[in-house]
C-alpha cells in the first residue's frame, strides 16, 4: 500500500528551505570572530608603510638644534640630517645636493640605504621653501622698501632658490582663460556671373598663370577654355571618352594637363590644340591632379588607392605611391617639404618625401573622408576638409593648429587666398567662408541652381580662386560655373561681424 505524500502551498514549502539554510549557515556565520591585536597591528603597519613610507622620517624641526651651531651636520641639503631613527645618510663637503651642473666633493659617503633618498629630496625641498619663506617675511617686516640684509646664499643654493621663487610666484599668479582671437574683417562675397555651357556636371576648374583665362571639365567629356573677365567660350577640347575630373595649367610651358574617369592623363599643347602625350598606369578612375611648382613632374591621384609621380617630358612614372587604403581623393604638391600631400578616402592625410618615394607623416585625425586638401598660398600651412571637421595643419611635421566646426555637408573643395579668406564647398551647394586665423565663419552662402534645374543638382564639385584672389569659380552639378567676388559697397559698419570673445573649449583632435 503506497502512502499518500502530504501535500504543502509553495509558501510553506519555501520557508521550510529557508529555514533549513539558516540552520546549516548558522554556526559558522552568526557567531562574530574575535579580533586578532596581532593582526590589526600588522595591518595597521602596511598602510602606513604603503601610504605614508616617504614622509614617515621626516626630522622634527623642533629637536634640531638651533640654526649656526658649529657642531651640527651639515648635510647635502644645508640642514641638520641626522634622522631620527638615526639612519645613515649622505655626509659630505659640498653644501648642496647634486643636481645639473653640481656634483659632490670626492670625500662624500653615500648612504647605506638607498631607498632614503626619495624621503632625503622630498625633505631638502620642504626646508628649502621654509627657509625662502622664513627669510622673505623677516626681511619684509623689519626692513619693507629696502635691500635686503641677509647675506646672498652660495651659487648653486641661489641658482635653486630662485627657481623655488618661480615655481611659486607662477602658482599665485591667476592664469587667464584663452580666448579665441578677433577675427579680420573680411567684405562679403556675392554671385556676380553664370556660365553656362556644359551638358554635364561640371567637375573641375584649372586657372591659367596669366589669369587671362580658365578651363573646365565636364561630365560631358569636354574640356572647356572660357575668357575670364567676359566668361565667354574660346574653345573646346575634345579627345576623353569619361568624366574629366581635374585639370592643371603648366605655367612653364603651353602645356594643359587633363586626367579623367577614363584612366586617361592626357598633355595637351595649346599652340596647337591638340594631344601631345598620354600618361598611362593608373588602373582606376583618376580624380584629380597637380602640377610641382619648380619641377617638371605631375601627380595624379587614383579610385586605385595610390598616387603617381610621371616626368612630365618623358612620360615615365617616376613614383607610384602606396600607403592609403581607398580612394586617393585630392593630391597637392608644394616647392618645399614635405612636397606632396594626399588625401583619401580612408580618412587619413599623407606628406610624402618626393626624393625618396615614401611617405613621411599620416596624418589620422579625421573621422570620415578627406576629400579636399588646399595649400595656404602664403603660410607654412594647409587645411582639409572632411564631413566631421574643416582642420589646419602647419607644415613640414603635420602638427595641429585648429578645428572649424560648423559645415555640416559632403566637403567636395576648399580654396584659400592671400587674404586669408578660406572657402569650403559642399555637396548640397552650401558654401562657408571663413577668416583663416581665426577659423571664424564670416558667411554663408547657399547656391541657387540653374532654372529647369532640379534641387538635388545644387551640388559643388570644385571651388578656385583666380591669382588675384578677388574672384572665386566654381564648378557645379547644374552644369554651370559661377563666379563670385568681394561686394565692393561693404564696409566694416555697413557689414558688422557678429563676433563675441568666448572661452576656447579644449581642441579635439
Amino acid at each position: 500500500m503506497v502512502e499518500e505524500v502530504q501535500k504543502h502551498s509553495v509558501h510553506t514549502l519555501v520557508f521550510r528551505s529557508l529555514k533549513r539554510t539558516h540552520d546549516m549557515f548558522i554556526s559558522d556565520q552568526a557567531n562574530i570572530p574575535t579580533p586578532d591585536e596581532k593582526s590589526a597591528e600588522i595591518r595597521r603597519r602596511c598602510k602606513v608603510k604603503d601610504e605614508y613610507g616617504l614622509v614617515e622620517h621626516l626630522p622634527n624641526p623642533k629637536q634640531q638644534k638651533p640654526r649656526g651651531s658649529d657642531e651640527q651636520a651639515i648635510g647635502p641639503y644645508g640642514e641638520h640630517n641626522a634622522w631620527e631613527n638615526g639612519d645613515p645618510t649622505v655626509l659630505g663637503t659640498h653644501p648642496f645636493p647634486s643636481a645639473p651642473g653640481v656634483t659632490l666633493a670626492d670625500g662624500t659617503m653615500e648612504q647605506a640605504d638607498p631607498s632614503m633618498n626619495g624621503m632625503q629630496q622630498i625633505g631638502g625641498e620642504y626646508r628649502t621653501q621654509q627657509r625662502l619663506e622664513a627669510a622673505g617675511v623677516q626681511d619684509i617686516q623689519q626692513h619693507a622698501g629696502a635691500v635686503e640684509r641677509y647675506a646672498p646664499p652660495p651659487p648653486a643654493q641661489s641658482k635653486a632658490l630662485v627657481q623655488v621663487d618661480k615655481m611659486k610666484n607662477q602658482s599665485l599668479v591667476p592664469k587667464k582663460a584663452p580666448t579665441m582671437p578677433k577675427p579680420s574683417w573680411h567684405p562679403p562675397w556675392k554671385l556676380y556671373r553664370v556660365v553656362s555651357g556644359h551638358l554635364g556636371w561640371v567637375r573641375c576648374i584649372a586657372v591659367e598663370p596669366g589669369n587671362q583665362w580658365f578651363a573646365t571639365g565636364s561630365a560631358d567629356r569636354v574640356i572647356k577654355i572660357w575668357d575670364l573677365a567676359s566668361g565667354t567660350l574660346k574653345l573646346s577640347l575634345t579627345g576623353h571618352i569619361s568624366t574629366v575630373r581635374g585639370l592643371a595649367v603648366s605655367p612653364r610651358h603651353p602645356y594643359l594637363f587633363s586626367c579623367g574617369e577614363d584612366k586617361q592623363v592626357k598633355c595637351w599643347d595649346l599652340e596647337y590644340n591638340k594631344t601631345i602625350r598620354h600618361y598611362h598606369g593608373h588602373l582606376s578612375a583618376i580624380y584629380g591632379m597637380d602640377l610641382h611648382p619648380t619641377i617638371d613632374v605631375l601627380t595624379t591621384c587614383s579610385r586605385d588607392a595610390t598616387a603617381r609621380v610621371w616626368d612630365m617630358r618623358t612620360k615615365a612614372c617616376i613614383f607610384t605611391l602606396t600607403g592609403h587604403t581607398n580612394t586617393v581623393a585630392e593630391v597637392r604638391c608644394q616647392a618645399a617639404e614635405p612636397q606632396i600631400v594626399t588625401g583619401s578616402h580612408d580618412c587619413t592625410i599623407r606628406l610624402w618625401d618626393l626624393a625618396a618615394g615614401k611617405s613621411k607623416v599620416t596624418l589620422t585625425n579625421h573621422k570620415k573622408s578627406v576629400r579636399a586638401l588646399t595649400l595656404h598660398p602664403t603660410q607654412y600651412t594647409f587645411g582639409s576638409g572632411s564631413p566631421d571637421n574643416l582642420k589646419q595643419w602647419k607644415f613640414p611635421d603635420g602638427n595641429f593648429i585648429q578645428n572649424m566646426s560648423g559645415h555640416n555637408a559632403i566637403i567636395n573643395s576648399m580654396a584659400v587666398n592671400a587674404d586669408n579668406v578660406l572657402v569650403s564647398a559642399g555637396d548640397n551647394g552650401s558654401m562657408h567662408f571663413w577668416d583663416w586665423k581665426s577659423g571664424y565663419n564670416f558667411q554663408r552662402l547657399q547656391t541657387t541652381v540653374q532654372p529647369g534645374s532640379i534641387d538635388s543638382e545644387s551640388g559643388i564639385f570644385t571651388v578656385c580662386f583666380d591669382h588675384s584672389g578677388s574672384r572665386l569659380l566654381t564648378a557645379e552639378a547644374d552644369k554651370t560655373i559661377k563666379i563670385y567676388k568681394e561686394d565692393d559697397t561693404a564696409t566694416e559698419e555697413s557689414h558688422p561681424i557678429n563676433w563675441k570673445p568666448e572661452i576656447l573649449r579644449k581642441k579635439r583632435y
